[in-house]
């Protein structure tokens, strides 16, 4: 997927590229509101209550991406993936390679998504598991199998991690995420990134501006928690190996609860669209919301925030 140009507003450019005047807040909140109609959501826990919210709360045809859980197989998504498609909305499944149990499960359950519900694009993540379940050791190892594509699936989103990652150096994880989109696009699929999500609003910036100069044509999803009880939050940061930022401002003597009720996602929002309002075009199209406080709170902030005039 190509970078996208931010939408026309009052806030333009001469033929020169010289910036013109503008009213900052209307563009912010301009900005902001296609991150999140543009952007997608992630569905946890409660789902047929989720799904009724999720009709009154989202845009039609919104992804939704239904998580890879440790004790289940992945055809046990059908379910949820069936519902989504049936209400109207864009169902995108994570494949967690490294669970996969063989490739007659993973061929079964492509099969079955694509033709009866409407998947295109999968999250193609490792599964962060210290044995290996089947024949996959990590994504890429799909990749190369052929299944995907195979099976109809067009597109393929791939993890970033704006925090590093617990057992991989910067630099490595860098490289990985390079080879994949290369292999990816060598395949013939779309693709695009999906961020781990933070604390440090400078630091997510940071990081899209990174992978701005190495991938300028691949699309962005930056990841953004959404509206959770700040004890919960800290444990899913430990969870999701992004407890450094934790680590980083409880040194500067806030406590970790503290850090995370100074970093609500509106704030985290704002300096996404601030990142995107400073550039003629940004290939950062939307957020990626973590409902880790319950789907239906993450989706009508989502709403609160849309539908604002």
């Amino acid at each position: 997927m190509s970078a996208m140009p931010l939408p026309s507003s009052d806030h333009a450019y001469s033929s020169s590229g010289k910036q013109l005047r503008v009213n900052d807040k209307q563009r912010l909140q301009m900005i902001s509101k296609d991150l999140v109609v543009n952007g997608s959501i992630e569905i946890r826990h409660r789902f047929s209550e989720s799904v009724a919210q999720a009709r009154e709360d989202l845009p039609y045809g919104m992804r939704i991406y239904i998580r890879s859980l440790h004790d289940q197989t992945v055809a046990a998504s059908l379910d949820r993936i069936k519902a989504l498609h049936e209400a109207g909305f864009d169902p995108v499944p994570h494949i967690a390679a490294r669970r996969i149990k063989s490739r007659d499960e993973l061929q079964d359950f492509l099969s079955t998504a694509v033709r009866d519900y409407g998947v295109s694009r999968v999250l193609l993540i490792g599964g962060d598991i210290a044995e290996v379940q089947g024949p996959y050791n990590d994504a890429s190892a799909v990749l190369m199998d052929g299944v995907l594509e195979a099976n109809g699936i067009r597109e393929i989103g791939l993890a970033a991690y704006p925090e590093g990652h617990v057992r991989i150096a910067n630099e490595r994880l860098h490289q990985i995420l390079q080879d994949k989109l290369e292999l990816v696009a060598r395949i013939g699929l779309g693709t695009y990134i999906v961020t781990q999500f933070s604390f440090v609003p400078a630091r997510v910036v940071d990081f899209c501006a990174m992978l701005s100069r190495r991938f300028p044509e691949t699309s962005i999803y930056v990841g953004i928690a959404g509206p959770t009880e700040p004890a919960k939050l800290v444990n899913y940061a430990n969870i999701c190996g992004v407890s450094a930022s934790i680590r980083a401002m409880t040194d500067l003597g806030l406590k970790a609860a503290q850090v995370v009720s100074h970093t609500e996602p509106g704030s985290q929002l704002e300096a996404v669209a601030r990142y995107c309002a400073a550039r003629e075009t940004c290939n950062v199209t939307g957020i990626h919301v973590f409902s880790f406080g319950g789907f239906i709170k993450s989706s009508q902030w989502m709403h609160r925030l849309y539908s604002k005039q």
